[in-house]
C-alpha cells in the first residue's frame, strides 16, 4: 500500500497494482483459509475489526476489504473477476 498522510486523520493513497493484490490475496488462517480476501462475509470482516486487524500487510488489506464492504464498493472486484483476474 502507498503511503499514509496525516490529515484530520488515516488517508491512504492507492496504487492500482494495490487493488489488484488485494483481489487474488487469499486468507492464511482461520476458519475462512483460503478463500479471497474479497470474499469473506461481511460479518467476519466486521468482526475482525472489532478484534482488530492482524499487523503488517495483511492487516492493512483486511482493512482495505472492510472499508470496501462498508461503503458498498464491492463493484470495484466485478471487472477484475470478469477479466479471469480471480484465481
Amino acid at each position: 500500500m502507498s503511503e499514509e498522510l496525516p490529515q484530520g486523520g488515516r488517508e491512504v493513497l492507492w496504487d492500482p497494482n494495490d487493488l489488484l493484490e488485494l483481489a487474488s490475496m487469499r486468507m492464511p488462517f482461520g476458519k475462512y483459509q483460503g478463500r479471497l480476501l474479497t470474499d469473506l462475509p461481511e460479518p467476519y470482516v466486521v468482526w475482525l475489526a472489532n478484534q482488530g486487524f492482524p499487523e503488517g500487510k495483511l492487516g492493512r488489506m483486511l482493512q482495505a476489504v472492510y472499508e470496501i464492504k462498508a461503503n458498498g464498493l464491492e463493484y470495484l472486484f466485478v471487472p477484475l473477476q470478469k477479466e479471469g483476474l480471480r484465481r
